[in-house]
């Protein structure tokens, strides 16, 4: 009779654990589903330690797993465990109590991707000390050489040692044609290998990935880093195109990629084909905004940021770029009214620091624009803009040498960043070393070849060094450019009357000219341009011509 009972006790208790096992597998998911993750990962631990799972619960378990991989379906106890360490961020937690188990694709990935991050987060967060006064006087005869496009951060050897065990898994498998990468695991070899800039290996795998999963972005976004130009234009561009399965998630990746390249215009007709897809997208209107903030068109950008705000006025994506645009415009009621809207949504955010930031620049707070652009760092180490920012501030507290540091560590983050370079550019030259000035300003004409901003630094470069023909060169192509500014116009006429050639010096006096008269704009020049014209008409016979000059000229004077 006792041998009967123990064994009804026996099979109830295990109706009962399994019921508990069961309720909590649904509760996690619930869960997770609502963020409630610090309660998720309570209730994996306690599901975790139940005894070993009996046949019917397993079952029942797999169902609700619908048809994962055999291999990730006999792991799901520790697999759930491990998702809801992975959510809090226990990376090393996560990728431990799934080591060694026999899992698919899904746990592969889940263990992997935990170490992956695991490496970078174990990296120091950036610091940079502000320069004395006896370091900035040395600065002024330092020669420090210009780093290359793909040059590496400080703490490189730390990311190959902590990237090599896992790349050599993945490209064992990678070569496997028995177990072969799904997507995602692709995904994860692709950044891997773009971190230890084999650029090329890295594009073979994602696009492989997207071709496979064509629904991560994120996959997408890291193969527009490793497309080059070359990719873009060209007849390789018809080549990259081609090895892209035909899906609608393509046409976002090729619109991302021209914004990137600078290409602004082509970037915002491909953007306006989707929108006829998805009248309605946040992101496709936020794109639009800053492909016409990189071609300068300030006004239509803005008011692109103001629909956005009107429609997600919480919204903090992207808004440090609409904070530079109000910066540059000098709209200071409405960059303070951002800073505080930004600041109320989420403090904690690298863009709200860096539109806190701005807020204090255009106040000339330099000192304070630092510290939050330094928050911003400490909150993502590779948010581009605080890099940027940060050395536009150091140029302003005439620290040159830190802010040549903060500069390079923006090309670190991005070489196609022109504002770095160009910033890079102006640092040199205000250290009087044209030469390096030169290099980052050939730089920056390669990525915005019609920027006619651009091509004006570098005409000034080789006037200083007396390179006048390709001065002239570099200033008619900011002239054919839309020089807005009419500088080419001013610097092209006195090269040509310096080098004796007076009617290509009077051509050029004329458009100046008549630029400045439609702008409204007075000055030296003007006066100066009109004496020329008033000189050579006359030397050349054309007297109402030079009368004419001569009665504007009286207008000014």
């Amino acid at each position: 009779r006792q041998m009967s009972q123990r064994k009804g006790l026996s099979q109830s208790s295990d109706k009962f654990v399994d019921s508990i096992r069961i309720h909590l597998f649904q509760a996690i998911h619930q869960l997770n589903e609502r963020g409630l993750y610090f309660s998720a990962k309570w209730a994996s631990e306690l599901l975790v330690s139940l005894p070993q799972e009996s046949g019917n619960s397993l079952a029942s378990i797999e169902g609700m797993m619908g048809g994962e991989d055999p291999k990730d379906r006999s792991a799901i106890v520790q697999l759930t465990l491990a998702k809801t360490y992975f959510d809090l961020k226990e990376f090393a937690r996560a990728s431990f109590i799934l080591k060694d188990l026999p899992l698919g694709n899904r746990g592969l990935f889940l263990r992997r991707y935990a170490q992956y991050l695991r490496v970078f987060e174990s990296i120091p967060a950036p610091h940079i000390q502000p320069t004395s006064d006896a370091e900035r006087e040395s600065s002024q005869t330092a020669t420090l050489p210009p780093p290359s496009l793909n040059s590496l951060p400080q703490n490189h050897t730390h990311v190959v040692n902590g990237l090599k065990p896992l790349k050599q898994e993945l490209e064992t498998q990678w070569r496997s044609n028995s177990s072969p990468l799904d997507a995602f695991n692709s995904y994860l070899y692709g950044i891997i290998l773009k971190d230890l800039g084999m650029l090329d290996q890295s594009k073979e795998a994602l696009i492989h990935s997207v071709n496979q999963f064509p629904y991560n972005w994120n996959a997408w976004q890291e193969l527009t880093f490793v497309c080059s130009e070359q990719d873009v234009r060209s007849q390789n561009s018809a080549h990259i195109q081609s090895r892209l399965k035909e899906h609608w998630m393509k046409d976002f990746f090729l619109a991302n990629l021209e914004l990137e390249m600078q290409h602004s215009d082509e970037s915002i007709q491909r953007y306006e084909a989707l929108e006829s897809i998805f009248p309605n997208s946040d992101y496709i209107l936020a794109q639009k905004a800053i492909a016409l903030y990189n071609s300068r068109d300030f006004q239509v950008a803005e008011e692109c940021f103001d629909s956005l705000m009107e429609k997600d006025p919480y919204r903090l994506d992207n808004m440090d770029t609409f904070s530079n645009i109000l910066y540059v415009t000098e709209n200071r009621a409405k960059l303070s009214f951002l800073a505080h809207r930004a600041n109320d949504t989420d403090r904690f955010r690298p863009e709200t620091c860096c539109i806190i930031g701005n807020y204090y620049s255009i106040r000339g707070e330099h000192e304070k624009a630092i510290l939050y652009f330094k928050r911003a760092l400490k909150l993502n180490s590779k948010f581009l803009s605080a890099w940027t920012l940060m050395g536009h501030e150091y140029v302003e507290m005439k620290k040159p040498k830190v802010a040549i540091e903060a500069y390079r560590k923006a090309v670190e983050v991005n070489p196609r960043d022109y504002r770095a370079w160009y910033g890079l550019g102006q640092t040199y030259e205000i250290l009087k070393m044209p030469l390096y000035a030169l290099h980052y300003y050939t730089k920056t004409t390669a990525l915005r070849p019609y920027d006619a901003r651009m091509w004006c630094a570098l005409g000034t470069c080789y006037e200083q060094l007396d390179r006048i023909e390709d001065a002239i060169r570099c200033y008619e192509k900011a002239e054919s450019n839309r020089d807005r500014e009419g500088i080419a116009l001013d610097k092209l006429a006195k090269l040509y009357r310096e080098l004796g050639d007076e009617d290509k010096a009077a051509y050029y006096y004329k458009k100046s000219y008549i630029f400045k008269k439609e702008e409204g704009v007075e000055g030296q020049e003007t006066t100066e341009s009109l004496l020329f014209l008033a000189v050579h008409c006359k030397n050349n016979g054309k007297f109402q011509e030079a009368e004419n000059y001569c009665n504007q000229l009286l207008d000014y004077t």
